[in-house]
C-alpha cells in the first residue's frame, strides 16, 4: 500500500505585493502604467516634484504581523522619475504563532532614471520578529535617494527582534551590502559601545549620483553619532544614531540637504 506524502501545513499570515512601474511619458514627465497594491499594501498617486510621479504607500490594515510576507517592487524605466513614500510609520507586530514576518523592497532603475524611496519610520514593537530585505539595482546613469529609519520599541518599551539587510548594485557591480540585527535574539553586543550604545533610533541615507564621479563628496563626521562615508560607485552613505525618531529625522534631513542635489 502506498502512503500519501504528508500535506504541508497551510501558510499563515498575509502574502501581499505592491507593484509600481514608472516610464518617461515623452512630454517631460513620468507616467505610471502599473500601480497595483494588495491587502495591506494600498497605493495612492501623489504630486511629485517637477517631472516626478509620486506614489504613497498607505497601510490598509495592521501589518506586518508575525507570519506576514509583504513585498514592494518598483521599476523606473529610462529617464523616469519616481518618488515613493509612506503615509505613516510601519509597526512590526507580533503574530499569534511566533513566526517571523518578512518585508522585502525591490527597486530597479534603468539608465537616466531617478528614484526617491523615503518611507516613514519602521517601529520594532516588543515581541515582534521582522526580517527586512531591500535590494536595489542601478544602471550606470541612474540616481537614487534612499532613506531607512528604524525605531527600537514604542515609547517606554523594549524592542522586538529586527534583522535588516540592504544590498545595492551599480552597473552590475556591488556597491553596498550591509546587515543590521538588534533586539532580543540578535548577536551579542548589538546594544553595547561598539553597537547602538543605548540609542533607540538608527537610520541611514544613501545617495547615488553620477555627478559624484567628477565631484565626489568626502567622508566626514557629521556629529557625535553621525558619519558620511564616500562609496565608489559613485555614492555617499550617511549613518546615524539618535535617542528618538524625531532627532534621527533631523540629522538625516540635514544630510539630505547637503548631499542630494
Amino acid at each position: 500500500m502506498t502512503t500519501a506524502p504528508p500535506v504541508p501545513p497551510p501558510a499563515t499570515g498575509v502574502r501581499a505585493t505592491a507593484r509600481i512601474h514608472a516610464v518617461a511619458d515623452g512630454r517631460g514627465g513620468t507616467a505610471l502604467p502599473l500601480l497595483a497594491g494588495e491587502g495591506p499594501l494600498a497605493l495612492r498617486r501623489s504630486r511629485g516634484r517637477e517631472a516626478e510621479a509620486g506614489v504613497v504607500l498607505v497601510g490598509a490594515m495592521s501589518a506586518p504581523l508575525g507570519g506576514d510576507h509583504l513585498t514592494v517592487r518598483a521599476t523606473a524605466g529610462p529617464g523616469a522619475r519616481l518618488a515613493l513614500t509612506s503615509a505613516a510609520a510601519t509597526l512590526a507586530l507580533p503574530g499569534r504563532a511566533g513566526e517571523p514576518a518578512r518585508y522585502d523592497v525591490d527597486l530597479d532603475l534603468e539608465d537616466g532614471a531617478s528614484v526617491r524611496w523615503l518611507p516613514e519610520q519602521l517601529v520594532s514593537v516588543r515581541g515582534s520578529d521582522l526580517r527586512v530585505r531591500t535590494r536595489v539595482r542601478l544602471a550606470p546613469t541612474a540616481r537614487l535617494l534612499l532613506r531607512e529609519e528604524q525605531v527600537l520599541g514604542r515609547h517606554g518599551e523594549p524592542p522586538g527582534l529586527l534583522r535588516s539587510r540592504l544590498t545595492v548594485t551599480h552597473g552590475g557591480r556591488p556597491l553596498l551590502d550591509q546587515e543590521l540585527a538588534c533586539g532580543p535574539g540578535a548577536p551579542g553586543g548589538w546594544d553595547g559601545p561598539a553597537g547602538l550604545a543605548g540609542h533607540r533610533a538608527v537610520g541611514q541615507l544613501l545617495v547615488v549620483d553620477p555627478a559624484f564621479a567628477q565631484d565626489p563628496p568626502p567622508s566626514a563626521v557629521l556629529g557625535e553619532y553621525a558619519v558620511a562615508t564616500a562609496l565608489p560607485g559613485p555614492a555617499v552613505l550617511v549613518t546615524a544614531l539618535a535617542g528618538d525618531a524625531l532627532r534621527l529625522r533631523e540629522v538625516l534631513d540635514a544630510a539630505c540637504r547637503t548631499y542630494a542635489r
